[in-house]
């Protein structure tokens, strides 16, 4: 019989008469279990009990704390504002029933009280938060999945594109140190934009991160060049550079063909593509391959175009020795509005220090 009750709701009568507790009590306790209280202090302290209510049958006539008042701090407590709220009132007037349903009741029952309508009220609003519960159980989990597939599917995405990245450094003979270092040195120069006038947007919508994300598929092209051209240990000819150059445009057709396969008005290969492409244009316009001048070079290929060259003057090669930091950015800062952005030289200087830490934490293995 026990286990059987505490299957059944509980209904928690207010009312400062125990004549009327005695009443309802009569009433409702053959379908379930019913607790009482005589004043709203009382009330409020059952509901807040480690054995709560289901529902409240309360009296709006009380000494003390009136049953407006407390069906008013009952919902302004996030622990009980989900219980409903009856009222118990000999008084029919209209202001009455406007000002229960504005401190949130679900509904009145006029005394005296017919024994049908009572548990035929009571049954009503059990099934209607009984539904409620479960629909916010469902939306509750439904919130979840939704925000565990987001991380697995940025995850992916992150994964991919280090991945991705990292197969091309091998064919050109380097580590995945450099992909590294790049997609570093690129949230530290994102890091000072952020109270920079024009770019908080990027930053609200999420276009910075993805931006630094997308950092390692920027030399993705290279996989296009032939062993002959990307391995060679010296100089190249002009003929050869001119090969060298479609790394870009052959980047940026890969990743285009990729997101073609993506069923999305907006791919998040967007800006790994615009980086590939654009990474070599300079500022003063004559760079490569579409020449670019100023602002016309997206803000990914600025930034990158200053993270790749301080990382290829500071990184030893077969063909030429590593430079020191202060050289490395005695150069970057020399090409202010030639080569490079002048708004990023800025911002490279104000975090170049970072460059240097960031650098001999991805150092390459001799």
């Amino acid at each position: 019989m026990a286990e059987h009750d505490e299957r059944r709701k509980t209904v928690l009568v207010v009312d400062d008469s125990p004549d009327n507790i005695m009443l309802l009590s009569s009433i409702l306790r053959s379908d379930y279990r019913v607790k009482a209280a005589i004043d709203g202090q009382t009330a409020i302290e059952s509901a807040l009990s480690s054995d709560p209510p289901d529902l409240i049958l309360l009296d709006i006539i009380m000494p003390g704390m009136n049953g407006f008042d407390t069906c008013a701090r009952l919902k302004a407590n996030p622990l009980t504002k989900d219980i409903p709220v009856i009222f118990l009132t000999s008084r029919t007037e209209e202001e009455d029933e406007r000002r229960g349903f504005e401190v949130g009741a679900v509904d009145f029952i006029s005394r005296p009280i017919g024994p049908h309508i009572v548990r035929a009220r009571i049954a009503t609003q059990l099934q209607l938060k009984m539904a409620r519960d479960i629909l916010a159980d469902r939306s509750a989990w439904l919130e979840k999945e939704v925000a565990k597939r987001i991380r697995e599917n940025r995850a992916l995405q992150d994964v991919t594109m280090v991945a991705l990245g990292s197969l091309a450094e091998t064919r050109n003979n380097e580590t995945g140190n450099h992909i590294m270092r790049t997609k570093g040195y690129i949230a530290e120069l994102a890091s000072t934009l952020h109270d920079a006038k024009g770019y908080d947007e990027m930053f609200r919508d999420g276009s910075m991160e993805l931006i630094v994300k997308s950092a390692p598929l920027h030399d993705i092209g290279k996989v296009g060049i032939p062993d002959n051209i990307l391995l060679k240990p010296g100089k190249l000819t002009p003929e050869e550079f001119e090969i060298m150059k479609t790394h870009t445009t052959l980047g940026r057709d890969a990743i285009e063909k990729a997101e073609s396969l993506v069923e999305s008005d907006t791919s998040f290969l967007r800006f790994a593509r615009e980086m590939a492409y654009t990474h070599h244009e300079r500022w003063d316009g004559t760079g490569y391959p579409q020449g670019l001048a100023g602002a016309a070079i997206p803000l990914s290929g600025r930034l990158m175009a200053i993270a790749d060259v301080y990382d290829a003057l500071i990184s030893r090669r077969i063909y030429k020795p590593a430079m020191n930091h202060a050289e490395a950015m005695k150069i970057i800062v020399s090409e202010s509005g030639s080569h490079f952005d002048p708004e990023l030289v800025k911002a490279f200087s104000a975090v170049a220090n970072r460059f240097a830490e960031i650098a001999k934490t991805w150092v390459d293995a001799e």
